[in-house]
């Protein structure tokens, strides 16, 4: 069974703290990947929205927050919160619908206005919460357990500050030609070793900050393409939101307490490994196959651990793959040409939705002054909290 569909609208409100209501940036990312697509929003048949849970209840079903925004249409819609993979599960619920013959031209928007500094738990004193347990119990906000993440890059497979402030280098050196992105200013070593230590070994220019955006693309099936008049679009291939397998070995702080890792072997292909391989495996390609990556860079010694994951290199491996420039613009396979998270910040339900536009504009060879020269195929893989995770391959 052929799984493609095709991907003939790309749209994003720029990254930064603007002040307004996360809905004015998903509408102006859907008005804008509308456009794209040449498409009018009444040749829209459903909006699959990506909840973000820190703006009211309109937050909490965004589906139809963007569907009335945009004018009562009669579309359907759905909602979903997968934490960092919300904007993933998203358009996942809008492939699903395509492939099942139940719209040929879907809509999916994510949008986000994050409130400054750490991110809190929602909903007051909850001690079944997880999120809360970390936050009230063990003091462990998300930069405590990137460091720890780093700390274990370090001692298992000798990473150094140095190679973590060069992953910041590439990064934004690579947002400086994105209109879209936050920061968008060179960067050197010295810069982030004079930055802030915010969790040991990991500095403030480490560490992605919170940022307002918005991105959306529009998904039709390939007979809807091609009767357009558009033989040749960016197609998604596969789309992978496995989760782990026993016993479970993410690292995630709320999950020590009851990780059964402990006292029985680990399974055959770690969490995030495990992510990139399924949706490989639905495409027919493997790593060798890419032309780029956007890998969620929520800090720079993630990003070390995401070219190992999918398979850029062997466990160990990422370091010399990194000093090499193989991940710069210009090397073997770019991993975040857009500037990552290290240039955008999170706006957690739009940030999957952009990684996606991002590949989208990098097939087409629109991504101008970070262009990959022949890109052909990209993934975007990210992880949310409590197996909660995602890739996504296109290809043209």
């Amino acid at each position: 069974m052929n799984r493609d569909i095709a991907v003939l609208g790309a749209g994003m409100h720029p990254w930064g703290k603007w002040g307004r209501n996360f809905v004015e940036y998903g509408l102006a990312a859907a008005r804008q990947a509308l456009a794209d697509a040449g498409l009018a929003w009444g040749d829209v048949q459903y909006v699959a929205g990506a909840d973000t849970i820190r703006n009211g209840y309109p937050g909490f079903i965004a589906g139809a927050t963007f569907a009335q925004a945009l004018g009562w249409s009669g579309a359907r819609v759905s909602s979903c919160y997968a934490a960092c993979a919300s904007g993933a599960q998203a358009i996942d619920h809008a492939r699903a619908r395509i492939l099942a013959g139940l719209c040929d031209v879907a809509l999916v928007v994510g949008a986000d206005a994050a409130p400054k500094g750490f991110f809190k738990p929602v909903g007051g004193d909850r001690p079944d919460d997880p999120d809360w347990l970390r936050f009230r119990l063990l003091g462990a906000t998300n930069p405590i357990y990137f460091a720890l993440a780093a700390r274990r890059r370090m001692a298992v497979h000798g990473a150094t500050t140095d190679d973590f402030a060069a992953v910041k280098v590439k990064n934004a050196r690579h947002g400086l030609a994105n209109p879209n992105a936050r920061y968008r200013k060179e960067v050197t070593a010295e810069d982030v070793r004079a930055s802030a230590v915010v969790a040991d070994p990991l500095r403030l220019l480490d560490i992605c900050a919170t940022s307002d955006g918005g991105a959306a693309l529009v998904l039709t099936s390939m007979e809807f393409a091609r009767a357009h008049g558009i033989a040749d679009p960016v197609r998604i291939a596969a789309l992978s939101t496995v989760t782990p397998t026993f016993p479970k070995t993410v690292l995630d702080l709320p999950d020590f307490a009851t990780d059964s890792a402990m006292t029985v072997a680990p399974p055959e292909r770690p969490f995030r490994s495990a992510i990139a391989h399924a949706a490989y495996e639905e495409a027919g390609i493997g790593p060798g196959d890419l032309s780029l990556a956007e890998v969620y860079d929520l800090s720079t010694a993630l990003e070390l651990d995401w070219y190992e994951d999918i398979g850029l290199c062997e466990p160990g491996g990422a370091e010399a793959l990194l000093r090499s420039g193989a991940t710069a613009i210009g090397g073997r396979v770019p991993v975040n040409p857009s500037g990552g998270l290290a240039s955008f910040g999170e706006a957690i339900p739009a940030q999957a939705i952009a990684q996606v536009c991002e590949l989208a504009w990098q097939l087409r060879g629109r991504a101008e002054g970070r262009q990959v020269e022949g890109a052909r195929t990209g993934i975007a893989v990210n992880q949310g909290l409590f197996g909660h995770g995602s890739a996504v391959i296109a290809v043209r």
